[in-house]
């Protein structure tokens, strides 16, 4: 008897693990492909629906590799949310039957071309046709993706006031955070910032800021790259360094230390992009 309950707490302990480890459930009613995009759907649904994320924090969605259990999960939610850019989405979602329970968040966003990448080899694999996929770290494009959002869930729940009008006060929100950057933003005359890698192209289109990035073409700063980059800076006047939380701060300190900034690590998969927006904002003007 006393055996029995060693392997009955085993057992418990295990599926435990499995739980926080990040392993999901079949009866998620909804899957994301990452973090950010469940904010989004949550600030619409919010706790109506079971929401899973296919790559947990501190995941590279280009390390990210389906297991059956991922599959099963997918293949029983009533909706799949995806940027449409990332590789494994396209890949890993091409393989459903019932397109219509794909939602692609970037239609009618007018796209970045990038060559970009999140993989540690900085390879040129990880996005869409070289298209940059960061679309959520631009309140105007997230009210795309919002609109996007509303629209594939009415069509589940067209009956549904309260997640219309919950979509409502999510974009009324974006406007608002929108117009709070563009404002710190010109009042701090911020003309460009530097960045490992770029990730912010799309959040430096809509405040017609240039994003000065460590990375060329995927690959890592020649010295010439690296002295075009202080150039650059002190000329713009850039007074924030920023680099993510995948890259070490080595990679930006000399860099730091001639621009006499402090570099400031970002995570732009951050499960509120809001609050990244935010943070980021604060720390391009140094408000």
């Amino acid at each position: 008897m006393r055996i029995y309950y060693i392997i009955l707490l085993a057992t418990t302990l295990l599926l435990g693990g499995c739980d926080k480890a990040g392993q999901h459930t079949e009866t998620a009613d909804v899957i994301v492909s990452i973090e950010p995009l469940k904010y989004l759907v949550e600030q619409i649904v919010g706790n109506d629906l079971t929401i899973d994320v296919l790559t947990p924090a501190g995941t590279s969605p280009e390390t990210y590799e389906p297991t059956p259990q991922d599959m099963n999960s997918i293949n029983h939610a009533k909706m799949i949310f995806s940027t449409g850019l990332i590789e494994f989405e396209t890949t890993l979602l091409g393989k459903i039957a019932d397109k219509e329970r794909v939602v692609d968040l970037s239609h009618g966003i007018d796209l970045i071309e990038g060559s970009c990448s999140h993989s540690h080899d900085h390879s040129h694999a990880g996005h869409h046709h070289g298209i940059d996929p960061h679309i959520w770290t631009s309140p105007s494009e997230l009210r795309t993706m919002a609109r996007n959002a509303h629209a594939a869930i009415i069509r589940h729940y067209p009956d549904s006031v309260k997640y219309t009008a919950a979509y409502e006060a999510l974009d009324e929100e974006l406007k608002a955070l929108d117009e709070e950057c563009r404002t710190a933003l010109e009042s701090a005359e911020v003309k460009a910032f530097v960045i490992y890698h770029p990730a912010l192209t799309y959040y430096a289109r809509a405040y017609a800021l240039e994003q000065i990035t460590f990375e060329s073409e995927g690959k890592e700063p020649s010295a010439k790259h690296i002295a075009e980059i202080i150039r650059k800076a002190k000329e713009l006047q850039a007074q924030a360094l920023l680099y993510q939380t995948e890259f070490p701060r080595s990679v930006v300190e000399v860099v730091a230390k001639d621009m006499a900034l402090e570099p400031k690590e970002i995570n732009p998969l951050s499960e509120n992009p809001t609050e990244f927006i935010r943070e980021v904002t604060h720390t391009i003007t140094g408000k």
